[in-house]
């Protein structure tokens, strides 16, 4: 009997043989030889997204399509950003390598990690690159979270997750910009299970109607707030052509190497962990261990261990060590800040776990309209770890 995303599983444990992803991961399957389905996923996407000179010809290519777009123009792309070295790298390489015109972007939710913030100045000035700072109002991000509490769910930063989206979608339609870029990377972090990380801003709205106390301010293109469903989806993308990318796809990131650079150029200090650059990271790490028995490391060691960042003997290791994103000062100081007592909170731990599917959702709309989101992804509207995540990933 194992514990998967907080339910009792009457299945037997199993680990993988060449990762460390086990049998804790939603839908996970085995073959014959006892490797995993996420490590074949991984073969196809290194098959799929190369990351040598073809990987190198196909960004060469990308580029040159943003400055084209980005003629007579202040910036050509926008790069959400947040302090950790993820996004620090990609803005860095941006300016440097590519000789892109980008206008940096960061979405403040009132738990930002001070390191992180003075990692994103420093870079910026070295740089020479504007930074846009959108501080969301922190009454709606406050009860978004507590929100996401209540619906018992393991989506602790769905609201944070929608209003970054939004965030950059509403920056680039303001600025006339057709591209955005992400520091997401398959070889680095993996993929989630749609269980983990369902990103909908229709559910979004859906649990804050049942769960939320404090109003929403209504969708503007240019100030969109934590709108962000189907129809504004629809709205940037397909009426306004406004692209998302995901450059270190093909391109041969390194993270050691990488903090190592950005440590030496632009003075970056590692915020102490990843994801550590939003100190509310902390609650959400200790929730999903102690009520969901869901680590994310799992995931993210396993893409290391396949990209050949990490052995799988360090990652076993670590994975089996306190994470020390669970700083227990951190996480009280986050429920202070959400405005709730210690024994308010432990409430909140101690409701049955749901997950997304027991509430109003947009997910059997997105299955109907799979081929043509098949195609927009073809066509560079979505990325490719939207589409697979969502419809390649099995997630119950």
């Amino acid at each position: 009997m194992l514990i998967v995303s907080g339910f009792k599983k009457d299945i037997q444990y199993r680990q993988c043989k060449r990762c460390i992803c086990d049998s804790t991961i939603p839908a996970i399957e085995f073959d014959s030889n006892g490797i995993c389905s996420l490590c074949h996923i991984y073969d196809k996407f290194d098959q799929t997204f190369p990351n040598d000179e073809r990987g190198s010809k196909i960004l060469g290519q990308k580029f040159e399509k943003m400055r084209k777009d980005g003629l007579n123009k202040k910036y050509d792309c926008i790069i959400g950003v947040s302090g950790g070295r993820d996004s620090m790298y990609l803005l860095y390489l941006a300016v440097t390598k590519w000789k892109l015109r980008p206008l940096a972007v960061h979405f403040n939710d009132g738990f930002d990690n001070p390191v992180a913030g003075e990692n994103m100045l420093k870079a910026v000035r070295k740089l020479g690159v504007e930074l846009r700072t959108i501080t969301s109002d922190f009454r709606e991000c406050k009860d978004l979270k507590l929100v996401d509490l209540r619906a018992s769910t393991p989506l602790l930063n769905n609201g944070t997750d929608v209003g970054i989206g939004a965030s950059l979608y509403g920056v680039a339609y303001k600025e006339n910009i057709k591209h955005i870029l992400f520091g997401q990377s398959f070889r680095t972090e993996g993929i989630r299970p749609l269980c983990w990380a369902y990103f909908d801003g229709d559910h979004l709205r859906a649990v804050h109607k049942l769960f939320g106390k404090y109003p929403l301010r209504k969708w503007k293109p240019d100030e969109p707030g934590f709108n962000l469903g189907i129809k504004e989806m629809f709205y940037y993308t397909v009426l306004n052509g406004i692209r998302v990318h995901s450059p270190f796809y093909n391109y041969p990131y390194l993270r050691e190497e990488a903090g190592e650079i950005l440590s030496r150029e632009l003075d970056w200090v590692y915020p102490g962990a990843h994801y550590f650059d939003d100190l509310y990271w902390a609650l959400i790490t200790y929730v999903h261990r102690t009520k969901f028995n869901i680590s994310f490391r799992l995931i993210e060691y396993s893409a290391l261990i396949r990209s050949g960042q990490m052995t799988r003997e360090t990652a076993l290791q670590k994975s089996q060590q306190p994470y020390q994103i669970e700083d227990p000062k951190v996480i009280s100081l986050c429920v202070k800040r959400l405005g709730i007592t210690e024994e308010e909170f432990n409430s909140y731990m101690q409701l049955p776990p749901k997950n997304w599917w027991d509430y109003p959702n947009s997910y059997k709309w997105m299955k109907l309209a799979q081929f043509p989101i098949l195609i927009l992804t073809k066509l560079g509207v979505f990325t490719q770890v939207i589409y697979d995540k969502y419809f390649t990933l099995k997630f119950r």
